[in-house]
């Protein structure tokens, strides 16, 4: 059975429920929909309604095209829950929440409006979207709930897939299993928030196909969707608010719809044709061998014109040439010749490529080309760079870290790319065909050159040679002494990139505010972690070395313990006692590795954190303000006691010196002790409730994480801040004092909060 014919087939099922029902254009609190009337759009474009997918006998809230044969449904609400007869009723309730029952009782599924409305009426537009809107007004366009907001298969035109960042809210496609259920497969799109964003189709965890970052006029690639053609228009949004793609139709009266296939493992662009009345596909990715993501892996470029299609580009090598002529690719590519940070790397251009995977990448939109390409040479792991934006005489630098991967060649589109070359791979390539005019003419001069050197040293005097020799000891000393001042072990480049195994991928443990993280091991089996400034921060060598010193001389069982340092080039990086369960915001915010954390071990990770800040503002040899205070700031060891960590932003004054004598608190309190208490009542709120302060709106009144704890203390009711992960084993008094002295070190006037 064809899919047009599977389509025919599911469409009859529809039209005999259809026939039979009757329509209304909104719904309000006295007005419900049960199962047998339906909801359409003012042009009748669309129509919600239950229905029963092929020959499933389940039932689903859900809307559909309303004029045409074929009923193509692109939205359901109950994906994971159908009902298993016609009780089915859609209510609105007064305070302006959706609400799917079963046998009048049982609820399937329901819908939350961002606040409370005193006129709430359900409405179906004529773009698909279903709307809850206050009626006070009329005003369809400020929903209180909208279906585009929670979409299912289908990317309908005005429909946006991506991020609201204000909000945290997701706009992702998940396939449905089959025809027969609409419940989510695990074959998802959704754009991917990184350094460069970009839209991914992913099998499972793993990623299946990317279109590649944005380029100003497409997607790198996916050249074939050209903003020239006749059927629609789209855009794609990356600011501080929101990261989305969108499509718009350049003829209204055409339908278009993007739709994600379980079954094909494909994501499908359809647009419907009157003459033939159906379907008619326009798009069809991944379409190409050389779309399967990674397929070359690290530095193979896939050409689909080649045989074999995986080749290493030019400056690479197969790393198992037995592998690689047998057709397994999976090891990749490495260089001829190593790079070498300190000596004059340089780039060659590579064009119409897909560029690489942009998950470890960076972006800066006002950079020009060449600056892009001299903040490359900074970095000893930039790889890579290009123009963020291809338009005009481009503009933008986007560059890449790590092992490039997912490259493609193009025969036409695509963009161009830079990858790093060592100097001796430029050379040998550049001088090659200058060899022999090179030699006629160097070694004439060499031997004039040789006697004019002679004659030059003959006649200095040996007392200014004695002199340069003892002005380069007096500076081998002094620079001895630098390190010496270091007070704690210096490491050599060479050892830690041994350690992380050339700072691999599969090491990095994560990416703060001031560089990546790697796990490594020394020679001697201890395990290490190691903080790699990056090329953005502007933490100077001397600042460096403050730190470093600053950090060496805090002992204490809830900070973290620093082992050495390296400063070497433009290489500067902090090694770190090795933290096996990493950071805690790896645990309470999630909703599975949140349950390993019971009271008690959250209550002893709150104490660990509270002597640690202690010690830090009163016990340390110089008092210290932390200022970075977070979650992911505090590690957990294999006992999961807790140990702040990352002292990139701290800042000392004297034990004596008292923070209101200082001028930068004069200022504006940021040199405070008192700063770090309020962030240490943020963190207790999130540990409490599980919930991230940062992006968190309570539904219902719109409150952030601390509005909302102030509410819930003032109405009485504190405990239900408490996250469902801590189960029903714990200290309600404990419990209860945690959330109270949150609140006191969360108030607005600094002198009212209490010190550690």
């Amino acid at each position: 059975m064809d899919v047009f014919t599977l389509i025919a087939f599911v469409s009859t099922c529809f039209l005999i429920f259809l026939k039979a029902s009757t329509a209304i254009d909104s719904i309000s609190p006295s007005e419900p929909l049960p199962d047998g009337k339906t909801l359409i759009s003012n042009d009748r474009s669309f129509e919600l309604g239950f229905f029963s997918p092929g020959s499933s006998g389940n039932r689903y809230l859900g809307i559909w095209y309303k004029n045409i044969p074929v009923c193509t449904v692109v939205w359901v609400a109950n994906r994971v829950n159908p009902i298993n007869d016609s009780s089915g009723m859609l209510i609105v309730t007064a305070t302006g929440d959706l609400q799917l029952l079963s046998q009048n009782i049982t609820v399937v599924w329901s819908a939350n409006s961002t606040k409370a409305a005193q006129n709430p009426i359900l409405r179906l537009l004529n773009s698909g979207n279903l709307v809850l809107i206050d009626g006070r007004n009329g005003n369809s366009e400020a929903s209180l709930w909208q279906s585009f907001d929670y979409p299912s298969d289908t990317l309908l035109p005005e429909m946006k897939l991506g991020w609201n960042l204000r909000t945290g809210l997701n706009r992702r496609l998940s396939a449905w299993k089959n025809s027969d259920d609409p419940s989510p497969g695990d074959f998802t799109c959704e754009i991917e928030l990184q350094g460069n964003p970009e839209w991914v189709l992913r099998k499972g965890s793993k990623k299946y196909f990317r279109y590649g970052p944005w380029n100003g006029i497409s997607f790198s690639g996916v050249p074939i969707l050209s903003p020239e053609n006749q059927i629609f228009s789209y855009e794609f949004v990356s600011n501080e608010e929101e990261v989305y793609y969108m499509f718009s139709l350049k003829n209204k009266s055409l339908l278009s719809r993007i739709v994600l296939n379980q079954t094909d493992y494909a994501i499908q662009r359809y647009t419907w044709s009157e003459e033939t009345r159906t379907w008619k596909l326009w798009l069809y990715l991944p379409d190409e061998y050389c779309d399967k993501y990674g397929l070359c892996s690290a530095y193979g470029n896939c050409d689909s014109t080649q045989l074999p299609a995986c080749q290493c580009f030019k400056g690479f090598k197969p790393k198992s040439p037995d592998g690689w002529s047998s057709g397994d690719w999976s090891q990749g590519c490495v260089r001829n010749k190593p790079l070498n940070c300190q000596a004059a790397d340089g780039f060659i251009q590579f064009g119409r490529l897909k560029l690489p995977d942009a998950t470890h990448s960076w972006v800066n939109k006002i950079m020009s080309l060449e600056e892009c390409r001299d903040k490359c040479l900074q970095n000893c792991s930039c790889m890579a760079y290009t123009s963020e934006d291809i338009r005009g005489r481009g503009s933008g630098c986007a560059i890449w870290f790590g092992d490039l991967v997912d490259i493609r060649q193009f025969q036409s589109g695509g963009q161009d790319l830079f990858i790093r070359m060592s100097a001796s791979e430029l050379g040998s390539k550049r001088n090659e065909t200058k060899l022999k005019l090179a030699l006629l003419i160097a070694i004439p001069l060499a031997a004039l050159l040789a006697m004019l050197i002679l004659f030059y040293y003959f006649c200095q005097s040996r007392g200014s040679s004695e002199e340069r020799i003892e002005e380069k000891k007096e500076n081998d000393i002094k620079n001895e002494g630098q390190d010496e001042d270091m007070e704690l072990p210096v490491f050599q480049v060479a050892t830690i990139s041994h350690a992380t195994d050339n700072f691999s991928l599969s090491n990095k443990l994560g990416q703060g505010g001031f560089g990546p993280v790697y796990k490594g091991k020394l020679v001697d089996g201890q395990e290490i972690a190691v903080k790699r400034l990056s090329l953005s921060s502007t933490q100077g060598v001397n600042e460096f070395k403050n730190e470093v010193k600053l950090i060496a001389k805090l002992q204490h069982r809830n900070l973290v313990r620093l082992l050495g340092c390296c400063i070497e080039g433009e290489e500067k990086m902090l090694i770190y006692e090795y933290m096996p369960n990493r950071s805690l915001d790896s645990f309470i915010f999630d909703q599975i590795r949140g349950k390993e954390l019971d009271w008690s071990k959250r209550f002893g990770i709150i104490c660990g954190i509270a002597r640690g800040l202690l010690y830090l503002h009163q016990d340390s040899r110089l008092r210290v303000i932390h200022r970075d205070l977070k979650a992911s700031n505090v590690l957990l060891d294999d006992e999961m006691n807790s140990k702040i960590s990352d002292f990139g932003m701290a800042k000392t004054f004297a034990g004596d010196q008292t923070e209101g004598s200082t001028n930068k608190y004069a200022i504006d309190g940021l040199f405070s002790i008192k700063s770090d208490v309020f962030s240490f009542g943020v963190l207790l709120l999130e540990i409490i409730s599980g919930i991230r302060n940062r992006g968190f709106f309570h539904p219902k009144h719109s409150l952030n994480l601390i509005g909302h704890a102030w509410k819930l203390w003032k109405e009485g009711n504190p405990l239900e801040l408490a996250a469902e992960s801590l189960g029903e084993c714990f200290t309600l008094s404990e419990v209860v004092r945690c959330i109270h002295i949150s609140l006191l070190c969360l108030q607005q006037n600094p002198e009212d909060r209490p010190p550690m």
